[in-house]
């Protein structure tokens, strides 16, 4: 059996990373692949540090374990990277990809010895100007897309405004600026 794709989500609750984790399983599943997505929580409460987990695969996938060495981490705040060793078992084949106004280069130091592909993303900013807030889970899906190659770019773009259309059924002006913000960060994403 081919190794599945695995991703680790850091983010803080309230961010959208949960979320985020579970649209990316559901446009993997779009693209019939299969696929696993699932949040792992600490204490409860908005702002506090959670995990989630992606598996993409092109084969049914026996393991339903926390990821421990993924191939793709996606650092939805920064500010993690002061208190969480988010590069813990990342291959050195993958990439880190961090919400930033910074350059890759910039962001290496606080990666202790990360060999790997840093990528950087001002998610905050893409979603302010593109949703009128802070969002951040939109331009981080995007990105992870990007880098990761898991789903074809133009199916997974098309999949996901077909999701956001039934997502947001009722707040139809929602759907362009969240188009906008996975677009412009597929754009956007630099790879250092």
């Amino acid at each position: 059996m081919k190794k599945p794709v695995e991703i680790r989500w850091h983010g803080r609750g309230g961010q959208g990373a949960k979320t985020a984790c579970l649209l990316l399983a559901d446009a993997a599943f779009s693209s019939g692949k299969y696929v696993q997505g699932f949040p792992e929580y600490g204490p409860e409460r908005m702002g506090a540090p959670i995990t989630a987990y992606n598996r993409i695969s092109d084969e049914r996938c026996p393991v339903h374990s926390n990821i421990y060495n993924p191939d793709y981490v996606v650092v939805v705040d920064e500010t993690l990277l002061e208190s969480v060793d988010v590069t813990a078992g990342l291959s050195a084949q993958g990439a880190v990809i961090v919400n930033t106004e910074k350059r890759p280069e910039d962001i290496r130091p606080y990666l202790n010895g990360y060999a790997g592909k840093v990528c950087t993303i001002d998610a905050r900013r893409i979603s302010e100007e593109t949703l009128g807030k802070n969002f951040p889970n939109t331009p981080m899906l995007a990105a992870a897309v990007k880098v990761s190659g898991v789903v074809d770019p133009d199916r997974f773009v098309n999949d996901m405004r077909a999701s956001f259309a039934h997502k947001f059924a009722t707040k139809p002006q929602v759907i362009d600026g969240n188009m906008k913000a996975l677009t412009k960060s597929m754009e956007e994403v630099q790879v250092g």
